[in-house]
């Protein structure tokens, strides 16, 4: 991917961490159709609120923006729980979508302020 040809939310470091989770969720291949679809879908719902409130000026449509990633993150991070807790996914891919997580939600809780 070209960077030049980015947009400027594209170049955030929160974005490209949401983007990395949303790969990382896929790389995990969950053998739970259900845990998988919701994993993958809030993963994807979850970059996509990110990509919508950067570039908004509005302190309130960013909010609510940023609010629904944060909830889209924390749906996520309760169905990868719940793949490794029933053992449907390779504890080091659970720890690396985990640790991509807490980043993501660090940098939403800055933004959010």
């Amino acid at each position: 991917m070209k960077t030049h040809t980015l947009f400027p939310h594209q170049r955030m470091d929160i974005y490209q961490a949401a983007l990395e989770l949303v790969k990382r969720v896929r790389d995990a291949k969950i053998r739970h159709a259900e845990l998988k679809d919701q994993a993958e879908r809030a993963s994807v719902s979850c970059l996509l609120a990110i990509g919508e409130g950067l570039p908004h000026s509005g302190e309130k449509m960013r909010r609510q923006y940023f609010e629904r990633a944060r909830a889209s993150l924390c749906e996520l991070v309760t169905a990868t729980d719940g793949a490794c807790t029933l053992e449907v996914m390779a504890r080091d891919d659970w720890e690396r979508c985990q640790d991509i997580a807490w980043r993501v939600r660090g940098m939403l809780i800055g933004v959010l302020r």
